[in-house]
């Protein structure tokens, strides 16, 4: 149940929804459970819900001009941005407040699903890492 509970925070605190999964993955990491499937999960679940926010970027933009959840001037600069930075821009994914706007703007300009899929997982993999880095400098 503890593996499941931190697939789902991991996988909501990557969608555009308020929330934090490092908490439990270190009260997790207190508990002495496998360190190397706590990071596999929380990896999994953040990188899906940053796919979430790709998919909505992809499919959902119009329908989100249309009801002004965001305006076009934003999207434009964030799309501008975007293709300036490409790729190097999604490392910072993992980043509170400007991550999941990055991983839906990627969405918005079709970047490659596969290229975005390598890039999320990865820095969502390499916090995890520090966090539990973190945690046994601590601990030790």
């Amino acid at each position: 149940m503890s593996y499941l509970s931190l697939f789902l925070t991991s996988f909501a605190s990557a969608t555009l929804l308020p929330g934090g999964s490092e908490a439990l993955f270190l009260y997790l990491l207190s508990l002495h459970l496998n360190p190397f499937l706590l990071l596999l999960i929380a990896t999994l679940g953040n990188t899906l819900g940053a796919f979430v926010n790709y998919l909505l970027g992809k499919y959902a933009t119009d329908f989100a001009l249309r009801k002004n959840y965001m305006s076009e001037k934003h999207l434009q600069k964030a799309s501008t941005l975007f293709e300036k930075y490409g790729a190097w821009s999604l490392l910072f994914s993992w980043l509170p407040i400007i991550g999941d706007p990055l991983t839906f703007v990627a969405g918005v300009v079709r970047y490659a699903w596969w290229k975005f899929i390598i890039i999320v997982g990865f820095a969502k993999l390499a916090r995890y890492i520090f966090v539990y880095l973190g945690f046994l400098a601590v601990t030790q």
